[in-house]
């Protein structure tokens, strides 16, 4: 029994030996914490992939590794609500649809600068036209998309659509556009886009459409002497595009750039509070070669700064809006709608 009590006392002596020495290295030692502290960005990044429904990665880590094959996967009108993808850093080689039956689908790059989707149709590859060439197709109303660069990479042969819209309630926040003729096509009358923080670049008539649009904070950069926008607005809507606080820039030895021409008579224009580069003609706006829509088309400004924004020579036909009329480009207004939607960014 004394033996035992002996063996015991022992055993127990060794191990807060053992105990202290444990504390003492652990002073010096660490084998997580080092790691952890080392690489942030993958701490952030594996948070933002556990808060997500669905991961996508190229190199088999998700769910998936295609982004069609996530969205594919999300039930119809999926009643549960939204829907969050989380795409991890990857060169996406893909011609996406988001149809619209999957509706309020979010789509979360890893980052805006290694997150990539691209695609490379234009138009006149076996006649597709402009409206088949985009790289990523949205029709689902409520889709979202943040810190990932969309990009149509076709030689410029012809319209190259990047990021097409036939929805409603669409949000891009912190993303690239990339492309040349036609980059971003915002496709259905009457339906509410909005821009935040976005990169947007290309040649000719590279922000195009009927829709209602606000571009917040966005960079508009011009690849070529030609036409940032081409609206097509209906006669009945009051709003089309709306740039508030955007920066306008362009490549080097780019000089002769228009802010937009009428691609339907009734086109609606406006830009608030940008800076305009040197890039933009003293004219700013042109008639698309018909005199007949200088009396319809709705282009104004307001407030802008810039090499690029003294108003002494615009065409006479182009407005400047009053104190009081620029009352009325609120985003509240310009997204007015039977339902009250507003971006959840703002």
């Amino acid at each position: 029994m004394n033996n035992n009590i002996f063996i015991l006392c022992r055993l127990l002596l060794a191990a807060c030996c053992l105990l202290s020495v444990c504390a003492h290295t652990s002073a010096h030692f660490s084998l997580t914490a080092p790691v952890e502290a080392a690489i942030p960005e993958v701490q952030e990044a594996e948070k933002g992939q556990r808060s997500m429904d669905i991961v996508v990665a190229r190199d088999g880590t998700g769910n998936f590794r295609n982004i069609q094959e996530a969205i594919n996967s999300v039930r119809d009108f999926r009643p549960e609500g939204r829907v969050r993808i989380f795409v991890k850093n990857g060169l996406y080689k893909e011609k996406i649809i988001v149809p619209a039956n999957k509706t309020n689908i979010s789509l979360v790059g890893e980052s805006v600068e290694k997150t990539i989707i691209t695609w490379d149709d234009h138009a006149k590859i076996e006649s597709m036209g402009t409206f088949k060439t985009y790289t990523i197709l949205i029709q689902g109303d409520g889709f979202e998309a943040e810190n990932i660069t969309f990009e149509n990479n076709a030689e410029q042969l012809g319209q190259a659509v990047a990021v097409h819209i036939e929805a409603d309630k669409v949000q891009f926040r912190n993303c690239r556009l990339l492309g040349n003729q036609d980059t971003l096509y915002t496709g259905k009358a009457g339906a509410r886009q909005y821009f935040a923080d976005c990169y947007i670049e290309g040649t000719t008539d590279f922000i195009f459409g009927p829709s209602t649009v606000w571009f917040e904070n966005c960079t508009v950069h011009s690849k070529k002497n030609s036409f940032i926008t081409a609206a097509s607005t209906p006669e009945d809507i009051a709003y089309g595009y709306v740039f508030n606080r955007c920066t306008l820039t362009a490549e080097e030895g780019i000089d002769k750039v228009y802010l937009g021409r009428p691609w339907r008579a009734h086109a609606a224009v406006v830009f608030m509070y940008c800076d305009v580069g040197a890039h933009i003609l003293p004219e700013a706006w042109e008639n698309w070669r018909n005199p007949e829509n200088e009396k319809t088309a709705r282009f104004s400004e307001y407030r802008n700064t810039g090499l690029g924004a003294n108003t002494s020579d615009r065409v006479s036909w182009s407005r400047q809006l009053s104190d009081k009329e620029a009352i009325a480009y609120t985003i509240t207004k310009v997204f007015a709608c039977s339902d009250e939607w507003l971006p959840d960014i703002i």
